[in-house]
């Protein structure tokens, strides 16, 4: 089994990208639309660095599904680009590379949502029941979803 994984899933949004960019560019946006915000109705967020953008923090706190982790905003290309680095400490230690790209499709965006890391020894020993695209393809999916609906709800 392969070393590193690539999880990717991309969706046509009825929005220009300068609006679907602001939903994913700021933290304080990501609750309209994350796939993960009915994980855990307690959750807890904090957020820091800087208000969007590069330098953008956010970390949450939540039950055994939501997890522990941590997301910084690492690079930009404004309208057209976001990294993150994301940091889990449970259920899993992980560090993974997000992307999101915003493409100009007519009046609306392609928008690819990609995630990179390493598959650690334990991940590629247990093969398929541990395949990353499988865990949070569905995700991934629902997300752009949300995302779409709530780039045009006003």
């Amino acid at each position: 089994m392969a070393s590193t994984y690539t999880v990717q899933r991309t969706r046509r949004v009825d929005a220009p990208p300068g609006r679907v960019y602001g939903l994913i560019a700021d933290f304080h946006e990501w609750p309209k639309w994350s796939p993960w915000e009915d994980a855990d109705p307690d959750l807890r967020r904090d957020y820091s660095g800087a208000a969007s953008g590069r330098g953008a923090v956010y970390s949450w706190s939540g039950n055994r599904k939501a997890g522990k982790g941590r997301m910084e905003i690492v690079d930009v290309d404004d309208n057209r680009r976001v990294d993150l680095d994301l940091s889990f400490e449970r259920p899993f230690t992980s560090e993974s590379r997000i992307s999101f790209l915003l493409t100009p499709a007519g009046d609306g965006t392609d928008v690819t949502w990609q995630m990179t890391g390493t598959r650690p020894l334990l991940m590629r020993l247990a093969g398929p029941l541990l395949d990353m695209d499988k865990l949070v393809g569905k995700d991934f999916e629902k997300g752009l979803d949300r995302m779409a609906r709530a780039a045009t709800a006003g």
